[in-house]
């Protein structure tokens, strides 16, 4: 009962190749051999999690617009990466950029990595023409108004290999956001601006669907678990996790460890009979719940699930988004909150937290089980997973609702172990120091309106998280070691004319 937490093994990216009838059918067979090697050592490169799908050959208006319809109406398809090995007059690719529905990264690079310079004649100039090709195609991508990435140099560039691998690490998150159903059990937080938004607007632009559920819902199915599910999946907590002595079967709690049990079982149900890949709680609309969902929350996070606190639904499905884009790669994402700061000595530094709901997958050591009571909510302790995150680099993304559009607001932090040991704090935490400092970082984040609650990733980078906002069309604002309060101001200011102004148009 858990979900893929990437897509990567049933979708694919589509390599298409432009040329042109001119050359002949020797040199099209050419083409087409080198064209295909280039698809198959990308396919074949570490870290491009998606299949590169290489496709024959495009040498004419009608092939092309074909082939951008069935990459447009394809179920596996999440984009396409486009190469002119020879020179491939642009007008005919203008009905087909102008009907695909996929990102697309331009590929400018060439077959052959070094010249042979003693022995090149024109046949060798006629075969080897993206130099000007790609320079034809890519006037086009601008008059039509393609958003795409360019990514330039030799396939076997590591560099190369990088840039196209957080491109398709933001496809993939992009078609999962188009393909999200979010379950919301009751509605937000009273009184709390950030967690509220347009839903209709958010599923216009990212695609996801968010509905609400009434809290008793997921009581009934809570209900329904048996006995003998709940015991079972208890015995797996105590393998998995240091559980606290009142907790193991025979201790005093155990009960309570039996009904974390229960809802994690009947969270898992709900989510997988209804198709959602994330959800929100609330504390303040619990229903018939004996505990507000902790452990549950946090391993279902681990398994792939976009989750967010008091409602949070934007935040939840980010989570989601980035669970997709960093699968695979080391670290972990989590649900996050900026709790409080130590501004000396030393360096100042963040303690993030939340309640109980921080995902394991940034755990820095094997998780202790512990349950300790919750000032909130009116409810029985609930069970959570207690741990310090992991050391690194790490990058903090909030989503806001500006009203007149969305933004992403990133920050490049990193993760530290705490100064001492924090034995009365009883939640999951990370404490990072932000670039440049944390005086900076915090004046930027407010500056933004940027929300309080966030997704931490050391499995994410910002430059797949740029690839991800210009295919959404979504601001997005970094705050990293560059930053100053001064530019990002100036930065506001243009982003908000550009946006308004687009808007208009």
């Amino acid at each position: 009962m858990t979900i893929s937490a990437h897509p990567y093994d049933s979708h694919e990216v589509w390599f298409l190749t432009g040329s042109q009838g001119l050359y002949g059918d020797d040199t099209l067979k050419q083409v087409a051999h080198q064209s295909r090697q280039i698809a198959e050592r990308l396919d074949a490169a570490g870290g491009i999690p998606l299949r590169i799908a290489w496709k024959p050959v495009l040498t004419d208006a009608e092939s092309i617009r074909r082939m951008c319809l069935e990459a447009t109406a394809s179920d596996t398809c999440v984009g396409v990466i486009v190469w002119m090995h020879t020179f491939s007059p642009a007008k005919m690719w203008i009905a087909g950029l102008s009907a695909l529905d996929r990102p697309v990264l331009h590929l400018h690079t060439q077959y052959n990595l070094s010249l042979p310079w003693s022995s090149i004649d024109m046949d060798f100039m006629n075969l080897n023409q993206a130099a000007h090709g790609d320079r034809e195609f890519g006037h086009i991508e601008a008059r039509v108004g393609v958003d795409r990435k360019i990514v330039a140099g030799h396939a076997t560039d590591p560099r190369v290999v990088r840039r196209v691998a957080a491109w398709t690490r933001a496809a993939a998150g992009r078609h999962a956001a188009r393909t999200l159903r979010l379950a919301r059990f009751g509605d937000n937080m009273r009184d709390v601006a950030v967690t509220e938004g347009d839903k209709v607007e958010a599923q216009l632009r990212f695609g996801f669907s968010v509905n609400t559920y009434a809290v008793n819902d997921l009581v009934d199915a809570v209900d329904a678990v048996e006995d003998k599910a709940a015991a079972e999946l208890t015995d797996e907590y105590v393998e998995s996790y240091d559980v606290a002595s009142a907790l193991r079967p025979g201790g005093i709690r155990h009960d309570s460890l039996l009904y974390a049990a229960r809802l994690e079982l009947g969270l898992r149900a709900f989510l997988a009979d209804g198709g959602f890949t994330a959800f929100t709680t609330n504390f303040e609309d619990l229903g018939g719940l004996r505990q507000l969902p902790g452990l549950a929350v946090q391993r279902l996070m681990a398994d792939g699930y976009g989750f967010g606190g008091e409602g949070d639904w934007k935040t939840s499905a980010l989570l989601r988004v980035m669970k997709v884009m960093g699968a695979g790669r080391p670290g972990g994402t989590t649900f996050m909150e900026d709790y409080t700061y130590h501004l000396g000595p030393g360096a100042p530094r963040v303690l993030g937290a939340h309640m109980l709901e921080v995902c394991p997958t940034v755990a820095a050591g094997r998780p202790r089980c512990e349950i300790h009571p919750l000032s909130i909510g009116g409810r029985e302790d609930p069970v959570r997973l207690v741990f310090n995150a992991s050391e690194g680099p790490a990058v903090v993304v909030g989503l806001s609702d500006l009203g007149d559009r969305f933004r992403l607001t990133a920050n490049a932090v990193d993760v530290v172990a705490p100064s001492e040991p924090l034995r009365r704090l009883p939640v999951a935490r990370a404490v990072w120091k932000p670039r440049p400092s944390l005086a900076e970082s915090a004046e930027s984040w407010l500056l933004a309106g940027a929300p309080h609650h966030t997704v931490l990733s050391s499995a994410v980078d910002v430059e797949t998280l740029s690839d991800y906002a210009d295919m959404t069309g979504v601001e997005l604002l970094t705050i990293d070691e560059r930053t100053t309060t001064e530019q990002l101001a100036k930065e506001i200011r243009w982003n908000a004319a550009y946006h308004r102004l687009a808007r208009a148009l």
